[in-house]
């Protein structure tokens, strides 16, 4: 059966992810598309990464949109997620498909699916599409034989190119007044991925330059994991100190998400992100509004909204539950652990060009590496803020183990010190009396249990990272 994780579906490429799976899927979100849509006839855009096959498995979805009746806007080329959910409000269309893992490994590839306000389906909107599947798997519609340029000739899909409006878009977020020109040198890194171009044609639009790596159509990524974390980003850490930048700027594989490395070396991870923009967004930009941040994420976020008398929402992992907000109530901005941030007076959407201009942003304003400003911050909140993750591999047993028995990990204390608090949300999450804190949680779309762990230094976060992994394996495949 398949089954909607945090942000659509994924599988492994030829394993679970085939056409067949996908045109019952793509046939399903038609069907939800023309149920929910607001115009006659209905309109969809559909996008793709630069994942193996990512085209094609884009034109069979906008085959089954057009079959179903739906005007299709197709990019000609690979293109970002933030891009086709930029477009699918600035065209007025009633969502969007786009295929894409995000950050997942090579093998894997995936279907999101935006609604017509431009971000992830909410909760409701995909037990809809999950119902229609359910539908399409009972009685599916035979997938079709085409060529896909009869199909454009037809005129049932017609290309198009989301980048130049988005491209706007994002820059006229950006304050341009504080950027002082030539001083500011940024090398980008799209990770092979669907952002290439963009992040240095923003700059260009600013009057800087900008170097450009691992900028090439690869679908392998060669001897990487399009995932911005620290251990995945050597090669931008090497050209951002041997070029005497001032800052890297990484994104993931569909460039929704972000991190960087500061002018040293150092990974600014997507915690020390969220916490520079939100002060950033508050202290400079005057902006206001409650925060929402995931389960996952840095405690720093609470002290901040402490000292800005902002209301904090805590919800479990997945962008959708911040777009849930972000539609209902007034949010100055939502982050995610996975580097995933989106920010008021634009679509409810994370968006890793766009929070990576904000980041040299910020740079350009004070004059300093993120770095320190980073370590400024945590002295003026008092304490240091140390940030782990591990993700230990399972077999699909192990990982059916742990979804049914992880509850039965609970405990009284953890490392020796009593837990004040367990939080469920999503997973179980021990905070210790010193502010530290343990999670474990089963990932949505990949056979992996997550580790993370907070504390005030690097020992402690690894013995922490350390006690989780013994509290996994306590939990036997087939228990």
């Amino acid at each position: 059966m398949i089954k909607f994780g945090t942000d659509g579906w994924r599988g492994v490429i030829a394993d679970d992810f085939t056409f067949d799976r996908l045109w019952l899927v793509a046939c399903a979100i038609s069907r939800y598309v023309v149920r929910s849509a607001s115009g006659d006839p209905p309109r969809m855009l559909v996008g793709y990464d630069t994942r193996f096959n990512s085209g094609g498995f884009a034109e069979l979805c906008a085959v089954a949109a057009s079959r179903h009746g739906i005007d299709v806007k197709m990019s000609g080329s690979f293109v970002s997620t933030p891009s086709i959910s930029y477009a699918t409000v600035d065209l007025e269309a009633d969502g969007a498909i786009m295929i894409t893992a995000s950050h997942n490994p090579a093998r894997y590839s995936g279907i999101k699916f935006k609604a017509a306000y431009g971000g992830s389906a909410t909760g409701a909107i995909t037990a809809s599409i999950e119902e229609e599947l359910r539908r399409v798997e009972e009685d599916p519609p035979p997938r079709p034989d085409f060529l896909f340029e009869d199909v454009l000739a037809e005129g049932g899909v017609e290309l198009f190119d989301p980048v130049p409006r988005y491209l706007d878009k994002v820059v006229s977020m950006v304050d341009a007044d504080v950027f002082p020109a030539g001083d500011i040198k940024v090398v980008f890194d799209p990770m092979y991925g669907a952002g290439q171009g963009l992040f240095t044609e923003a700059m260009r639009r600013l009057g800087m330059d900008c170097l450009e790596i691992h900028g090439v159509h690869n679908p392998l990524f060669p001897g990487l994991h399009p995932e911005p974390i620290g251990d995945n980003l050597d090669g931008l850490k090497e050209a951002v100190v041997s070029g005497g930048c001032n800052v890297g700027i990484a994104v993931d594989g569909d460039a929704d998400r972000v991190t960087a490395v500061d002018a040293t070396g150092r990974f600014i991870s997507s915690h020390m992100v969220f916490a520079l923009l939100l002060k950033h967004l508050v202290e400079v930009r005057g902006w206001s509004g409650d925060v929402v941040k995931t389960v996952s994420t840095t405690t720093m976020i609470d002290r901040l909204c402490d000292r800005y008398g902002l209301e904090l929402h805590v919800v479990p992992v997945g962008f959708k539950y911040i777009c849930d907000l972000m539609l209902e109530q007034d949010i100055l901005m939502g982050g995610e652990e996975s580097g995933g941030t989106g920010i008021k007076n634009y679509i409810p959407e994370r968006d890793g060009i766009l929070v990576g201009l904000l980041l040299v942003e910020i740079i350009a304003t004070h004059g300093k590496t993120l770095g320190q400003l980073v370590d400024e911050l945590m002295d003026s909140l008092g304490r240091r803020f140390v940030y782990l993750r591990r993700d230990m591999e399972l077999t699909r047993a192990h990982k059916e183990a742990l979804l049914e028995n992880l509850g039965a990990l609970e405990s009284a204390e953890i490392g020796g010190q009593e837990v004040t608090n367990l939080v469920t949300i999503d997973g179980l999450k021990f905070h210790r009396a010193d502010g530290s804190w343990l999670m474990l949680r089963v990932s949505g779309t990949e056979a992996v249990v997550r580790v993370y762990a907070e504390a005030a230094s690097q020992q402690e976060v690894e013995d922490l990272i350390d006690e989780g992994a013994r509290l996994i394996d306590e939990v036997a495949p087939g228990q």
